[in-house]
């Protein structure tokens, strides 16, 4: 019987969740897009993300959705594999950025990956480097989160990058890196500057 009672409880777990989620995605409805924006979708360092955009020839938008799943905006990120910063750079990437000459390491050193107008020239020209080599935004996403590698060998099975990812974690990151990009778009149909 008291087993048959926690079985019964335990099945309502879900319910209540899918039930919570509910009423909290029709109260964001409801809020301002100027309080959503500022509270989930908020923008830093405007300047330099426009500069890095106009730079490198990277979306601005997509700038921000990178660093919105990358790090949250913390500058001071740091994963267990080793990425830093806001744009979760991996030390030997921006190295390798810098030996690419596409950013001026005597200008932005690739060891101060904390310093967020580096991180973002190096994050930035990183995004560019991909989106020469490959055809899409969704492939430029999914590589920055596995390598140019790994989507090249999953590109061998088709053009729609989605059906053929192989890492779980890429295939989440693919999907909030969109979102993001989207609510970036829609929160600041002006610009990014709009933030300011």
């Amino acid at each position: 019987m008291m087993r048959e009672r926690f079985w019964r409880w335990y099945r309502t777990i879900p319910i209540v969740c899918m039930l919570l989620a509910c009423v909290l995605s029709a109260a964001s409805n409801l809020l301002p897009s100027k309080v959503i924006r500022t509270v989930f979708y908020p923008v830093k360092y405007a300047d330099v993300i426009e500069q890095a955009s106009q730079r490198y020839g990277v979306d601005e938008y997509l700038i921000c959705a990178v660093i919105k799943c990358e790090s949250n905006w913390d500058a001071s990120a740091t994963s267990n594999a080793g990425a830093v910063g806001l744009m979760q750079l991996m030390p030997s990437t921006s190295e390798a950025v810098a030996k690419m000459g596409t950013v001026d390491s005597s200008t932005y050193s690739p060891d101060n990956l904390t310093d967020p107008t580096t991180n973002i020239m190096y994050g930035t020209a990183y995004l560019a480097y991909l989106q020469k080599n490959l055809s899409t935004r969704d492939q430029v996403i999914a590589a920055y989160n596995a390598g140019l590698g790994s989507v090249s060998k999953w590109l061998a099975n088709g053009s729609d990058i989605s059906q053929h990812i192989q890492y779980s974690e890429t295939a989440s990151y693919l999907v909030r890196v969109n979102q993001a990009y989207e609510r970036y778009k829609q929160f600041y149909p002006s610009g990014i500057s709009e933030s300011q």
